[in-house]
């Protein structure tokens, strides 16, 4: 794992440019394409659903662009999501300022635990506060913490619980944790990146928007091309 990560730190100080996006499905992965109809140094897969799979896939391509000489400066996690209300309304962008594995950890009789309150682990990462902020200024994104959860929440409760916990968090999604993970292991910086679909909460498919995400999710990305250009050329 040190090795990786060294090699990784070598390959970022080397200001190589090539941008991987993570989504979870096609249909996001899709959307995020729309932006960059000429590809050039961008290359958006679908890695999964769920952390784990995302970080599976995340760290196959970025060992498999590095072998060939051609590896990533920056991995961008990118979705849809639930956004937590009224800080982030349907159809808004979110850009992390953290990454937080919300449920990794222990249920006890006072409460949860963070794995890193039971002696192991990392349960945030944060993005260049740099590229958040240009991220921001570029897109209109609201900036915040983003979580990853294994289950989605689905009731008012929870979403509270989740909320007095982590009281920066804007949006809740599956995947950027493990996205996250995979990028430190190899040493490359992340970002994430989320259109909000629908309020975190109470299941209300009827009251969902998909579409409107989607189409936030092209709009945002079809301005971001420059700053990711300009970021890996003058800060990796």
């Amino acid at each position: 794992m040190e090795l990786q990560a060294q090699e990784g730190r070598l390959i970022a100080a080397a200001g190589l440019g090539r941008v991987l996006v993570a989504t979870a499905v096609p249909v996001e992965r899709d959307a995020v394409a729309q932006a960059f109809p000429d590809r050039g140094g961008v290359e958006v897969i679908a890695a999964g659903v769920g952390p784990a799979l995302a970080a599976a896939s995340t760290a196959s391509a970025l060992t498999a662009a590095a072998l060939k000489g051609t590896p990533y400066g920056l991995v961008v996690s990118a979705g849809i999501g639930g956004g937590f209300q009224p800080g982030a309304p349907v159809g808004s962008l979110v850009v992390a300022d953290g990454i937080v594995a919300a449920d990794l950890g222990a249920e006890t009789e006072d409460g949860f635990l963070p794995v890193t309150e039971l002696g192991f682990g990392t349960v945030r990462h944060e993005p260049p506060a740099d590229l958040v902020r240009r991220v921001a200024e570029t897109t209109g994104a609201r900036t915040g913490a983003v979580l990853t959860v294994s289950t989605v929440t689905g009731t008012a409760a929870r979403a509270a619980a989740l909320r007095e916990r982590h009281p920066t968090a804007l949006a809740e999604a599956m995947e950027g944790f493990g996205v996250a993970e995979a990028a430190a292991a190899q040493g490359v910086p992340v970002l994430e990146i989320r259109a909000i679909s629908n309020p975190v909460g109470p299941r209300d498919r009827a009251a969902w928007r998909i579409g409107d995400a989607l189409a936030a999710l092209t709009e945002g990305f079809g301005k971001l091309a420059p700053v990711l250009e300009s970021w890996n050329r003058h800060d990796s």
